[in-house]
C-alpha cells in the first residue's frame, strides 16, 4: 500500500530506522495530515488517540513543553513539535536525515 501511495504522490520513502511517536485525536485534520506524511516516508509510528483522556492529554503536555494541542509528535524521544514543525523538516530535508538515524 505504501508503495502505491508513494508512487502516486512521487515521494521517497526513507529508510526508516527511528521511533516514532504521535498524539493524536482521530478526527484532527492536522493529526490526519502528519500521520499521511509518515505514512508516505513508509514510517511506522506509535499513535497514543487521546481523544478524552485527560491522563493522556496531561502525559503529552508533559513531553511537549507543556503544549496542550494536537498533534505532539516525538522523533527517538526527541520532541519534533506539531504538524507544522512536521511539514516544515520535510520541506527543509530534515526529515528523511531524523527518520533514518538512530
Amino acid at each position: 500500500m505504501l508503495n502505491i501511495i508513494s508512487r502516486i504522490f512521487g515521494q521517497k520513502i526513507a529508510d526508516i530506522n527511528a521511533t516514532v511517536e504521535i498524539y493524536t485525536w482521530q478526527t484532527c485534520p492536522y493529526c490526519i495530515k502528519a500521520k499521511f506524511l509518515l505514512w508516505l516516508k513508509g514510517c511506522d509510528f506509535q499513535e497514543y488517540k487521546i481523544d478524552g483522556d485527560e491522563e493522556a492529554r496531561k502525559l503529552m503536555a508533559q513531553r511537549a513543553n507543556n503544549r496542550k494541542t494536537v498533534p505532539q509528535i516525538f522523533i527517538n524521544d526527541e520532541y519534533i513539535g506539531g504538524c507544522e514543525d512536521l511539514y516544515k523538516l520535510e520541506e527543509e530535508k530534515k526529515l528523511d536525515i531524523l527518520l533514518s538515524n538512530f
